[in-house]
């Protein structure tokens, strides 16, 4: 199994991370992507790598301003991650002057705009039959079959979003990790645990499938958004508290929006000897 694909001179790496939502991101435009599952593996081990809930690797763009895939910390595919675009829109807007960007992802061509000194990134529709979710058979996403009644959205992650009086009260880790791997969701599936406080304010603590609790996710965020909608908790345009710090999600006609603080972290090379 190939472990790294890192040239001699190394590999350069920029470390961002959005409300606590920590990624590395690589920069493989102009050559072919470098990044292997145990590529991935080896970066995110955060004794021996580098560390991160997500890896970002730019891509050149196909019809649009740039390309984006996404990999968990267990070597695994994202099919979206929100934050991470954030991060990667703004410093692409940054460097180029431009207030706006399209991105192709997995989940789609997504599109990013500066708003004053905010950025903001439409994460796309989000996904509401059960065979797109994907889950494993018909049933109502509004209540899944699954204790607790959780809410199934799909928003490129698979997402099972539970409503909790207390949400204090909650063990992420067990609940997260039990759920992750539950029957009804093939690919498995992030899990939100959201605390609604008022008709545009919640609280919401996630467990990512591949990586574990984190600060905060941006798909996950867009997923509570509309679950909570959807139940007619909150209006569409909502504030959302993470364990890293605030979001708002905004879901519009073309898709839900969203913005949120992004800092660049350091810059820094990998070595070839990463993994070894």
């Amino acid at each position: 199994m190939q472990t790294r694909a890192i040239p001699s001179a190394g590999l350069p790496f920029r470390k961002m991370h959005g409300a606590g939502n920590d990624f590395v991101i690589l920069d493989s435009r102009g050559m072919a992507p470098v990044v292997t599952p145990a590529l991935a593996r080896a970066i995110g081990d955060r004794h021996r790598g580098v560390g991160f809930d997500q890896l970002a690797e730019i891509r050149d763009g196909e019809n649009t301003d740039i390309s984006l895939d996404f990999w968990n910390s267990d070597g695994s595919r994202a099919g979206a991650c929100g934050n991470a675009t954030r991060c990667v829109a703004s410093e692409w807007m940054a460097e180029t002057g431009r207030d706006s960007v399209t991105i192709r992802t997995t989940r789609g061509v997504l599109r990013g705009e500066m708003r004053g000194t905010e950025v903001w990134v439409n994460m796309g529709p989000p996904v509401l039959d059960w065979a797109s979710v994907p889950l494993a058979r018909d049933v109502d996403l509004l209540h899944l079959p699954i204790e607790g009644d959780p809410v199934a959205v799909g928003m490129g992650n698979p997402h099972a979003v539970f409503f909790v009086d207390d949400i204090g009260a909650v063990d992420v880790a067990a609940r997260g990790a039990s759920v992750e791997h539950d029957p009804l969701y093939p690919q498995a599936t992030n899990v939100e645990f959201v605390e609604v406080r008022s008709r545009d304010e919640v609280r919401m603590r996630v467990w990512e499938r591949g990586t574990g609790i984190t600060l905060a996710c941006g798909s996950g965020a867009c997923a509570v958004a509309v679950a909570a909608h959807q139940r007619g908790l909150t209006e569409r345009h909502i504030r959302m508290e993470v364990d890293g710090g605030w979001l708002e999600l905004d879901w519009r006609e073309d898709g839900v929006w969203m913005t949120g603080p992004v800092a660049r972290v350091f810059d820094g090379v990998l070595s070839p000897e990463i993994g070894a």
